[in-house]
């Protein structure tokens, strides 16, 4: 089964040649060897690469243990190299080497390379590489797969495919099993023995436990605001225990680290500034999510919510929590009252102001949905992503409503 994951690849290929290592980061499982061994392997050879100025190393692989030595690669690295003619450097797993730093500082100084590594943590991303090689490297992020890559390859109708994926998301070899339980099993198992124990490793965390409760909370809960000292109160009132602000604010970075889930900060749309607390966390994969919780929480629209969120930053978007802040006459008193925009989408000069709805059955369910829209005054565009089957349209206030499958499988844009 080839899953094509184009939206990536064709980053990469921008990328080809510019001087910067090309680095690709994502959760584990999430295929990122895959596009750089394969897609992009297969993209080199058929535009006229010659294999043998393709130099690829799997970090990971036992066999390649020698190699996280930092001076065993460089030495395998450059008698690979026999000419002058351009060779590309494939690296996966790059953080395994020791002082992987001082490696890809003196792949630099070589004229002739042209370097590509993965990594699966933002750790080893933002606290090492992008210290040590700022303005001299290119991140390309992987996320799992979207509903238009999840359907390329689905076999069965589209409304089949939306019940398979908000329930057992989109990590690539999900595809490969059929029962429920082959499928369940292989998500909870990758949270407990890959992700959790990652991040107990990586950052030495002792009461592993708390950790554990942190993350079912979390999953209990996406697209809801919270804090750190909100959960810390919810330890105290729900599990009876005393876990600290600063150690879930710990916590919190962790799972960010590992992209695990991410968090969307609450931007005042009115005053144009940010608020700092509290945010939203919406998990990077919702299998995993799932799984977490045994399957017991199958809230479709929070789960479409977080679906969505997903989607945009595939997209390259940046996303906040709108606020806005208006005024309504109750029993004779004029009152202050917030609503929320669920997405404010931005990338570059584009911005849009976007709902999720799972329905919209009446008049009062739309003006509920709109309200928020309309009391922005910018000219930016607003839209509602519905889960119904509709015809996209948009009314005379300009609000655009687009049906969900149409909008995750790319048939209409944000600007219709």
């Amino acid at each position: 089964m080839v899953i094509e994951r184009n939206e990536y690849l064709d980053k990469i290929i921008r990328h080809k040649n510019n001087g910067l290592i090309k680095v690709i980061t994502g959760m584990r499982r999430v295929g990122k060897s895959y596009l750089l061994f394969n897609l992009y392997y297969d993209y080199l050879i058929n535009n006229g690469i010659d294999k043998n100025h393709i130099i690829t190393y799997a970090l990971d692989d036992r066999r390649n243990k020698g190699l996280r030595n930092p001076d065993n690669l460089l030495k395998a690295i450059e008698e690979g190299i026999k000419d002058n003619e351009m060779y590309y450097i494939l690296l996966d797993e790059i953080q395994m080497v020791d002082e992987f730093e001082d490696v890809l500082n003196s792949l630099l100084h070589m004229k002739n390379t042209d370097t590509y590594v993965t990594g699966s943590n933002s750790k080893f991303l933002s606290k090492d590489l992008i210290t040590e090689f700022r303005g001299r490297s290119d991140e390309i992020r992987v996320y799992p797969l979207t509903f238009k890559e999840f359907t390329s390859v689905f076999d069965g109708d589209v409304n089949e495919a939306w019940n398979q994926y908000y329930t057992y998301g989109g990590l690539p070899l999900i595809l490969n099993f059929t029962e429920h339980e082959e499928k369940s099993n292989y998500l909870m198992k990758q949270f407990d023995k890959v992700y959790i124990s990652d991040i107990v490793d990586r950052y030495n965390i002792r009461n592993i436990s708390e950790l554990e409760e942190l993350v079912n909370v979390l999953s209990s809960s996406i697209g809801s605001l919270t804090n750190p000292k909100k959960l810390s109160n919810t330890f105290k009132s729900m599990k009876g225990v005393s876990v600290t602000e600063p150690t879930i604010k710990s916590y919190l970075t962790y799972l960010e680290d590992s992209f695990l889930v991410e968090k969307s900060m609450r931007y005042d749309v009115k005053g144009k500034k940010y608020i700092s607390t509290p945010s939203k966390y919406y998990f990077t994969d919702l299998g995993l999510r799932n799984g977490r919780l045994n399957f017991r929480q199958q809230e479709e629209n929070h789960i479409m919510e977080n679906i969505i969120y997903n989607e945009l930053r595939v997209r390259g978007f940046n996303i906040d929590v709108g606020v806005v802040e208006v005024r309504e006459q109750h029993e004779g008193k004029s009152l202050k009252k917030k609503l929320e925009v669920d997405f404010i989408a931005q990338k570059g000069n584009e911005k849009y102001y976007i709902q999720s709805a799972y329905e919209m059955s009446n008049i009062e369910k739309r003006k509920q949905e709109e309200k928020s829209l309309l009391n922005i005054s910018d000219s930016f565009k607003k839209v509602i992503i519905v889960k119904d089957n509709i015809m996209p349209k948009r009314d005379e206030f300009g609000v655009i409503t687009i049906g969900l499958y149409d909008f995750l499988l790319g048939k209409v844009g944000l600007d219709y």
